[in-house]
């Protein structure tokens, strides 16, 4: 039994510790990625209120252009409309 007892305390003396060193390193890296983890979620916050910003504005814009098209589309017809009435006007004449 000398055997078993003296690995046993090759173990405490020497592996113990060693475990006892890693897990407070381990302990230390997972409380270093949690604060990485909290600072990356809110640079993504930011990232996404600019994108919805960005999306508002480019819905905005949309708006615009398709209005802008839809007059110019109307003015057009007014335009046709002119066209051939002048020319009525000028058979008339």
């Amino acid at each position: 039994m000398g055997f078993i007892e003296e690995g046993r305390q090759l173990i405490q003396d020497f592996v113990t510790p060693e475990i006892r060193s890693l897990d407070a390193r381990l302990t230390a890296v997972e409380k270093r990625l949690e604060s990485l983890e909290a600072k990356t979620d809110k640079r993504f916050d930011s990232v996404d209120r600019r994108f919805d910003s960005l999306e508002s504005k480019i819905e905005r814009n949309q708006a615009q252009v398709l209005d802008t098209l839809h007059r110019m589309e109307n003015y057009s017809h007014v335009l046709e409309r002119l066209a051939r009435l002048e020319s009525k006007q000028q058979n008339v004449a």
